[in-house]
């Protein structure tokens, strides 16, 4: 099977054709949402990540920017950097330079100011918008897409529902050679158990086994019970008791295939060794913000996002597509639900139905559809998973 998308210099497919503007560092975000507002087709990564913290972070929020941008949805890439950060902006533009990727930097107090560095970025995003705008979509295999998965703002029609569409959707492409990444490490808590006996070996069980009690070891080195977090009372209220309830119904969206390894939050999916291929796991969090800025700087194209209680939200260089299990919800909140799996439990379809039309809605989304929360342009909120305090 094949779709149409924008073939990038390191031999990745992009499903959009985007200029990313990335700030290297928080303080340089209000320079570049000045510089997007003002530029059409450039959009902004703005996080409150890059100074003032230890280190092993600094590297980790690096990886992560480079990865976001070397994103195949993202055709070029304008830096934003204040001059005094602890993210490694030279080391940004050389990664993202060396792939191929067309890549401008500019730097606030080297341009005499907020004003100058403003004017400055302006022209550059202008110029890499017009410089790729040209492009042409071409002919590309399944084995090529990067599919990520979540599950959010659940209730029980989440696990009976969405969460099995998803599951059948992600099998289908994994037959097809493509990849699944799905994350969410504190939503396998009590069902760790289960993802560990589809590991490909031994290693990878142990590593699944890990992630979960590393999680749980950081909120327990607050004093605090990862239980007491979860499930969230939105959750609670939607019919979740516990959660192992919530996790059982979590992991229903990797569906049935073997997990071929477990990546670290700023791994990417194009490594030197080669491409990762089936299905992963990705160890973050499970709040929007963090986990979608995780997906992305795999190499994910494209969301299936899975919710009952009705989440909107989207990312901005990643289409995010909403399947709702609750059809009340879908009713509801149809102007930001994409697809509406509830039709499971009334009977009307079954789960082999709504995951073909999943699959449908993914393909149509690689070539082009928008998601109606990027025709909104609800997708500004991002941020960056971190492990130690600010200082």
């Amino acid at each position: 099977m094949k779709f149409y998308g924008y073939r990038r210099a390191d031999g990745s497919v992009g499903c959009r054709n985007l200029v990313a503007v990335i700030p290297s560092v928080v303080c340089a975000a209000d320079v570049a949402q000045a510089i997007v507002q003002n530029v059409q087709g450039a959009v902004g990564l703005f996080h409150h990540q890059g100074c003032s913290q230890l280190p092993p972070d600094l590297k980790r929020v690096t990886d992560t920017l480079i990865g976001l941008a070397l994103n195949p949805n993202v055709g070029a890439v304008l830096i934003v950097s204040l001059g005094c950060e602890g993210t490694d902006h030279a080391r940004m533009y050389q990664e993202i330079q060396a792939a191929g990727k067309p890549v401008e930097i500019i730097g606030i107090q080297k341009l005499g100011g907020v004003s100058k560095a403003i004017a400055a970025g302006i022209d550059a995003a202008a110029g890499l918008v017009r410089k790729i705008s040209g492009q042409q979509r071409e002919e590309a295999d399944l084995s090529e897409v990067v599919l990520s998965i979540k599950c959010g703002a659940s209730d029980a029609t989440s696990g009976m529902a969405s969460n099995c569409a998803l599951g059948y959707a992600a099998d289908k492409l994994v037959s097809l050679g493509g990849t699944v990444i799905f994350g969410e490490t504190t939503e396998f808590i009590g069902a760790e158990h289960i993802l560990m006996r589809r590991a490909v070996n031994q290693e990878v069980a142990d590593r699944i086994g890990f992630i979960v009690n590393r999680m749980e070891t950081r909120a327990k080195s607050l004093g605090c019970d990862m239980r007491k977090g979860q499930p969230t009372p939105g959750n609670i209220e939607g019919g979740l008791s516990s959660i192992e309830e919530k996790s059982l119904g979590a992991i229903l969206k990797s569906g049935t295939s073997p997990i071929q390894g477990v990546m670290e939050y700023p791994d990417r999916v194009r490594t030197s060794e080669g491409i990762k291929k089936g299905l992963w796991i990705k160890d973050t969090p499970g709040r929007e913000p963090e986990i979608l800025t995780g997906m992305a700087c795999s190499g994910a194209q494209i969301m299936m996002f899975s919710t009952g209680r009705g989440a909107p939200q989207g990312y901005p260089i990643m289409p995010v597509v909403k399947v709702c299990g609750n059809p009340v919800t879908y009713q509801h909140m149809e102007q930001d639900m994409d697809i509406n799996a509830g039709l499971i439990l009334e009977g009307k379809k079954t789960i082999e139905q709504v995951g073909e039309e999943v699959f449908a809605k993914i393909l149509e989304t690689l070539n082009g559809e928008m998601s109606k929360n990027e025709s909104l342009h609800y997708y500004s909120a991002i941020e960056i998973h971190t492990l130690g305090p600010v200082v």
